[in-house]
């Protein structure tokens, strides 16, 4: 077995990688692969319970204990858009029992929004998958007189610095995907953060603000129920949930894409062998009809990815983001 630097730093990590490598070079010899996991795994999620990462990092747990037989903790530690459980989990044991659920936030946005983070987005973390990604919707006040994308753009154009729109907090997907769709379209909108999707949705609905482009799941009931207009959905393909309304690029923006999406990391010096077993199993775990029923649920659609498809995806993420915060002007301390 390859030592790594990080385990060559430690005298005990040392021991415990010669057993390690001796118990690997037994097992080859008996023609049988490692076992795996050999204790209880966590899944720190950077963000407060009940929110979509944690939901999604339970659903994915709890078939990971079903198919290992070993107890899957999640570890909740939120706070500054992420970053404090992401730093966390960059300096956990690189020994394949602790992972992170990560999202377009840590892994997307913060690298540029934040003059000083205390991890490395690429440098401090192994890609494991992309689990799930949740479309953003545009939804409008029924009071607003556009039906469609391109209608909001008009309406937005004659009307410069005059219409306002929430999201759930400064560098979100959501601020930062509208502040996107303004780039593109050459539009002027006002931003109006709030604490949260649920004062989004109230002010939304009672008229304060006149549009959102925010995640799909807390809208979706309004929406169906007429209270709110869904004019575009802003991923590469329509949502399941809402088949009828198209994508911003449908509707009038060539090559918009932009959503919230989860997905598995680990500790940079986690051995490549276990992080392609854990992708291998998340892969499998998304397509099991009971999951893709619950992440529909919550109006998230399943992915899976390879380690390498994953790596790709946190880099153009990280690039386009970017663009975009440079372009609004915005920063966080």
């Amino acid at each position: 077995m390859k030592l790594t630097r990080a385990i060559v730093m430690s005298a005990a990590a040392v021991v415990a990688s010669m057993c390690t490598a001796a118990f690997a070079a037994q097992a080859a010899s008996s023609g049988s692969a490692p076992a795996y996991p050999t204790r209880p795994i966590r899944i720190v999620v950077a963000y407060t319970p009940a929110g979509a990462t944690d939901i999604f990092a339970r659903i994915v747990g709890q078939k990971m204990n079903e198919a290992w037989g070993q107890p899957v903790i999640i570890e909740n530690r939120p706070g500054a858009n992420g970053n404090i459980g992401t730093e966390y989990a960059a300096k956990t044991q690189p020994d394949g029992h602790t992972f992170l659920m990560t999202t377009a936030g840590p892994h997307g946005i913060n690298p540029s929004l934040y003059r000083k983070l205390g991890y490395d987005a690429v440098k401090d973390f192994a890609a494991v998958s992309l689990v799930t990604l949740v479309p953003n919707v545009v939804v409008v006040n029924n009071s607003v007189p556009v039906k469609d994308v391109k209608g909001l753009i008009a309406y937005a154009k004659s009307n410069p610095g005059k219409l306002s729109y929430g999201s759930p907090g400064a560098g979100s997907t959501a601020h930062l995907s509208m502040e996107l769709f303004k780039s593109m379209t050459g539009t002027n909108l006002v931003h109006v953060p709030y604490k949260g999707s649920a004062g989004v949705l109230t002010d939304l609905m009672g008229g304060q603000i006149a549009v959102t482009m925010d995640n799909l799941p807390p809208y979706l009931p309004q929406i169906k129920a007429g209270k709110i207009r869904a004019i575009a959905v802003t991923p590469a393909k329509r949502s399941p949930s809402l088949p009828d309304v198209p994508t911003v690029a449908e509707a009038g923006v060539p090559g918009y894409v932009s959503s919230a999406w989860f997905g598995l990391v680990a500790p940079a010096a986690t051995p490549k062998d276990i992080i392609a077993r854990l992708s291998a199993e998340t892969q499998r775990i998304v397509q099991i009809p009971e999951v893709k029923s619950r992440l529909a649920e919550q109006g998230a659609e399943p992915v899976g990815s390879t380690p390498e498809q994953f790596a790709a995806h946190i880099r153009s993420e990280i690039a386009k983001w970017a663009k975009v915060i440079k372009d609004a002007n915005v920063e966080l301390q």
